[in-house]
């Protein structure tokens, strides 16, 4: 005879070792640090608009064209356009990483990439948009989903301007010691309209600007630098001053510099342009005109890394 109740307990039964076997999988052979981003095609940025303050949503490549433009000289060679595509994902794809269960990935400043769209650049490039869109669109889908891994992860790919002829020591500009972002040379960045720069102060005005009182003789002393020269510490007219705080309040391209006074009138001279850790953009330009490819400028400034493609 059929056993109604019999039969429902069997499944109820059944029900519940398949549900508590799926449990038994999930947490104890799948832990938690393997479970990674999972990157596709279609993949979207939530970019935060800073004047807008709204977030849109585009897609990943559509968002690196539009870095490209904001950050890279549309004149650049090909392979130094593409060598930034590939930071430029990477990067992104690093705070995509990070900012998962935020409300947007990145800003579209130089707070993490400067972003331009299409409209933007119509008004901006005029007759020469076709021209210059095509060139970048080139750059990215000859590098297409390519981004930069580092013992299989996905690097903070960080580039800047301008090296004093060496980039930095992670540890030495930022907090944390990363083993792919080491000093290496960069002679090349003599290329650079920003590899010097001068600048002229009156006394007044530079003390003005260091919110110090006036005196007729300005006193140096540089406490610590980078192991490239760049300043970290400083005491001036016995104040201590971080170096990047003296390039804010005197609006400097970076923190190697010098201070000369001459009579009433003060004269600094800078090197580089940027922080200077990872890709510098006109060292990449540079190695470019020399004849090396993308993945050569990569793999100099991003020391130990591998090109890899979802």
């Amino acid at each position: 005879m059929y056993n109604g109740e019999g039969y429902m307990k069997k499944v109820l039964l059944l029900t519940c070792l398949i549900i508590f076997i799926s449990y038994l999988i999930v947490n104890i052979f799948i832990r938690n640090d393997e479970i990674k981003f999972i990157y596709t095609s279609n993949i979207k940025v939530r970019i935060k608009q800073e004047k807008t303050n709204e977030i849109i949503s585009i897609p990943l490549e559509d968002y690196i064209v539009g870095v490209l433009a904001g950050e890279m000289p549309v004149s650049f060679e090909m392979e130094a356009l593409k060598a930034q595509a590939v930071a430029a994902r990477s990067y992104v794809m690093k705070k995509m990483e990070y900012n998962k269960n935020k409300d947007y990935d990145v800003v579209d400043t130089v707070m993490n990439q400067v972003y331009l769209d299409d409209e933007y650049l119509k008004k901006a490039w005029k007759d020469n948009y076709n021209e210059n869109i095509d060139k970048i669109k080139q750059a990215v889908l000859q590098t297409n989903h390519q981004y930069l891994t580092y013992e299989d992860k996905v690097i903070d790919a960080m580039f800047f301007s301008t090296s004093v002829g060496y980039t930095e020591n992670s540890e030495e500009v930022f907090s944390n010691k990363i083993p792919y972002l080491r000093s290496v040379s960069s002679t090349w960045d003599n290329i650079s309209p920003v590899f010097e720069v001068n600048y002229h102060f009156s006394l007044e005005e530079f003390y003005s600007k260091l919110n110090l009182k006036y005196n007729n003789k300005i006193t140096l002393e540089i406490i610590e630098t980078t192991s490239t020269g760049r300043v970290k510490k400083i005491k001036i007219n016995n104040v201590l001053f971080e170096g990047s705080k003296i390039v804010e309040l005197l609006n400097l391209k970076s923190n190697h510099f010098t201070i000369k006074q001459k009579n009433d009138q003060v004269y600094i001279t800078t090197k580089g342009y940027g922080h200077g850790v990872g890709m510098s953009q006109y060292g990449a330009q540079a190695m470019a005109l020399e004849g090396y490819t993308y993945d050569e400028i990569l793999k100099h400034y991003y020391q130990g890394t591998q090109i890899k493609k979802f």
